[in-house]
């Protein structure tokens, strides 16, 4: 499928044009603090950011605005070296990264949690380094491929015989997918006590600081006994999120872990995508569990993350206008827990954050950020976390609570559906103005937008944003192209 928003294509003509009106309107109020009420539920992922800064964003933005957890990048020391990917090849256990110092990583918990955000660590623990030369990590460890010293040797590790180069090469090999080397990461076996005493000491350690949970990094490349094992060695309460990719046909599926806790469903986003590319909405089962996604209660749902964001995703950052809109749908769903991403932008996908000559990632703020911007540079944060629109998207979610969502409207290019009493949203993915009338028991009246409004999108005057109506049961939405729209139930005027 071709990506979205590029120059040349049609939508990619049509997201500039929309992108000063949205930003526009997306800037029109600062987030605003609505006491203690929060999502409930959403996340932000706060991709390659310094502890210090994600412990800023807690107070000035994700408190206030709502999110009720954070998952940072990985907290132990890896390769000393500035891809985004030397995170994911670790060289220790020890809490001293280009992220920040065990006392910052702490010192950030302690901050976000006194404002009312969880922290999830993201846990590499299936492998080591893919380096096939000794080397000496960030924090000046030194290691080998197969020897990491005071934690492994080379019989912790798989060494599966059954490639050339042990290498996994089929998808439809169990054996391989979980025994085999994922692009030549020394594959840890994690049947082994040994590897998983020391592997839960590590989660142990993080624990004892104060994070809520995990990331489970490649958890599909483990099997989910192993995996058992390790997070049934955790106290109780420990909050687990796998990572394990849908693959059509592939014998290793995301619902063999849902007993360990929640998986991220990656097929959310590959369903979501076509739809916002075509303009035609469909409806996904609306009672009972959806087919092919995990059950709702196990599921954290995603438009893009730091993997797909640099490979399969079709809505990105880049994408702007329809960004949002990917955005407010998912935020404004009843399926699964929904995690916003919030990255750098990038034109060669390895390249890693901004960072000192030390290696040490540079500290950043979006306290001041207004909405998707026309262009980035490169390295430049995207600040997803501050735009006002998804402000107003968390306190919908937080209106919305529990109720369900109901059929959808579809209209050309337009669609929306309403989360019964609660909230209507409306989005409009076409080239030109389009009006949908979506049925609603909200009562009658003039309702402030809480994409264009934020957070607090009624004011004492009136909206700080757009204005819709309701009438004789129906919410009437007249959007111009690539707009969101979202109402609910305090969001009268």
């Amino acid at each position: 499928m071709p990506r979205l928003g590029r120059p040349g294509t049609r939508r990619g003509l049509l997201v500039a044009g929309a992108m000063a009106a949205l930003l526009a309107l997306t800037s029109c109020a600062a987030p605003q603090d609505s006491g203690d009420r929060t999502a409930q539920d959403a996340g932000i992922q706060l991709f390659q950011l310094p502890w210090n800064s994600i412990a800023g964003e807690c107070e000035t933005t994700l408190g206030p605005n709502g999110f009720s957890w954070v998952l940072t990048s990985p907290p132990n020391e890896s390769i000393a070296r500035d891809e985004w990917w030397a995170s994911y090849q670790p060289v220790g256990y020890g809490l001293e990264s280009r992220l920040g110092s065990r006392e910052e990583f702490a010192d950030m918990v302690a901050r976000c949690d006194a404002a009312g955000v969880d922290v999830i660590a993201d846990a590499v623990i299936n492998h080591m380094t893919g380096q096939d030369a000794a080397g000496t990590g960030f924090a000046g460890t030194p290691y080998e491929h197969y020897a990491y010293r005071g934690l492994y040797a080379a019989a912790d590790f798989h060494h599966c015989g059954l490639t050339t180069d042990d290498d996994i090469l089929d998808y439809d090999s169990r054996e391989q997918v979980q025994t085999c080397e994922l692009v030549n990461l020394a594959d840890l076996d994690t049947s082994s006590p040994r590897v998983r005493e020391t592997i839960v000491a590590y989660l142990d350690d993080l624990l004892s600081l104060g994070v809520a949970g995990f990331r489970i990094d490649a958890a599909k490349h483990m099997a989910a006994d192993d995996v058992a094992a390790i997070v049934g060695a955790l106290p109780e309460g420990t909050r687990i999120i796998s990572e394990v990719i849908r693959g059509a046909g592939e014998p290793v599926q995301p619902e063999e872990y849902t007993g360990l806790g929640e998986v991220f469903e990656f097929s959310y986003a590959r369903d979501l995508a076509p739809q916002l590319e075509s303009g035609v909405f469909a409806d996904p089962e609306l009672e009972g569990d959806r087919p092919l996604h995990v059950p709702a209660d196990t599921a954290v749902v995603f438009v893009d993350n730091h993997d797909t964001e640099r490979r399969e995703a079709d809505v990105t950052y880049r994408d702007g206008a329809l960004y949002v809109i990917a955005n407010a749908l998912m935020l404004a769903d009843d399926y699964g827990t929904p995690i916003v991403y919030s990255g750098y932008a990038f034109s060669d996908r390895d390249a890693g954050a901004p960072a000192g000559a030390d290696g040490a990632v540079d500290q950043a703020s979006c306290a001041d950020a207004t909405g998707p911007a026309d262009a980035y540079d490169d390295g430049e944060r995207t600040c997803v976390q501050s735009w006002p629109a998804i402000a107003g998207m968390l306190e919908f979610r937080a209106v919305a609570g529990d109720a369900p969502r109901l059929e959808g409207v579809d209209e050309g290019d337009a669609y929306g559906f309403e989360r019964e009493g609660r909230g209507v949203v409306a989005v409009n993915v076409g080239a030109e103005e389009q009006t949908v009338e979506i049925p609603t028991s909200l009562p009658a009246g003039e309702y402030c937008d809480a994409i264009t409004g934020g957070r607090e999108p009624v004011t004492s005057d009136g909206c700080r944003g757009a204005v819709y109506t309701v009438e004789d049961g129906v919410a009437r939405f007249e959007l111009g192209p690539l707009v969101a729209a979202a109402i609910h139930a305090d969001s009268r005027r």
